[in-house]
């Protein structure tokens, strides 16, 4: 399950980011996931909150937003989404098979919710 080593990378990256701008506690992490990465959100959470445990983010949680594939057709310029969790080989509109991947492979925390005892601190990153 490559879950648990991505959510065991997206902690550490949180809790080093907090603890370097002199905070001590995480209370919410927001990441977008791309639906042609293959991460299965379920299994994510779950380690997410299993790793968690014991950490300057163990009540945290963990806001997913999933980012639909769409692409665009290099031949007719139509642009497309798809609900599959797959690329996009075929333009929907034309039939072309030269179409370019625009989004669904993201990876990326987005916004983090730290705090301190004197204090609570949001960042978009």
């Amino acid at each position: 399950m490559h879950e648990a080593s991505i959510a065991n990378e997206l902690l550490s990256l949180a809790i080093k980011e907090c603890k370097n701008n002199g905070y001590n506690r995480i209370e919410s992490i927001k990441i977008n996931v791309g639906r042609a990465t293959g991460i299965m959100t379920d299994a994510l959470l779950f380690a997410f909150n299993v790793l968690k445990e014991g950490s300057i983010a163990d009540k945290a949680i963990l806001i997913i937003e999933e980012i639909p594939v769409s692409g665009i057709c290099k031949d007719c310029g139509n642009r497309f989404e798809s609900n599959e969790n797959y690329l996009i080989f075929e333009c929907p509109n034309c039939g072309s098979f030269s179409t370019e991947l625009v989004s669904g492979k993201e990876l990326n925390i987005t916004e983090m919710e730290v705090s301190d005892e004197n204090q609570s601190y949001h960042k978009d990153t």
